[in-house]
């Protein structure tokens, strides 16, 4: 069974949109996040869309619109985007009902049910202790881009 990647691609455009709005910028359109995800602007509405019913995006149309954080990056926890991108368990349980004249059919579902949720709580407890801030401050120390910076261009310096 594969895994996927819905957290990852989640996470990944709410860290541009964090360090994008340090630059200045009030907004990115799909296609500057698509560039840094090396996607398409259709996949990225996808994946935010979600994301924006949740609130923790939003979006504006016209100059200087686009996608942004609705709230401070060090508010956003790993553990808030992965319960709006990820439906249900961490693990699921048969697709079907076992043989219940099988002694393993009969009694697999209830104890891994509650292995499961265990193992759920532990997920959703470790997302919660890291924020979209830890997340992009950790990326940008630890793997800083070793070629000039190509992304989003830096905003427009203001008129005198």
């Amino acid at each position: 069974m594969a895994g996927n990647s819905r957290l990852t691609v989640a996470v990944h455009a709410l860290c541009w949109l964090a360090l994008a709005e340090r630059h200045g910028h009030t907004g990115l359109t799909s296609d500057q996040i698509a560039a840094s995800l090396d996607s398409n602007p259709a996949a990225v509405r996808r994946a935010l869309g979600p994301l924006r019913d949740a609130g923790l995006v939003t979006t504006d149309v016209g100059p200087g619109g686009g996608w942004s954080l609705r709230a401070p990056a060090a508010a956003i926890t790993l553990a808030d985007v992965y319960a709006v991108v990820e439906s249900g368990s961490v693990f699921v349980l048969h697709p079907h009902q076992p043989r219940q004249d099988c002694p393993v059919g009969y009694g697999i579902a209830p104890v891994l049910d509650g292995i499961y949720d265990r193992v759920a709580q532990v997920v959703v407890g470790e997302l919660s202790r890291h924020t979209i801030r830890d997340v992009l401050d950790t990326l940008l120390q630890r793997h800083p881009l070793p070629i000039p910076w190509a992304g989003v261009p830096l905003p427009a310096a203001p008129e005198s």
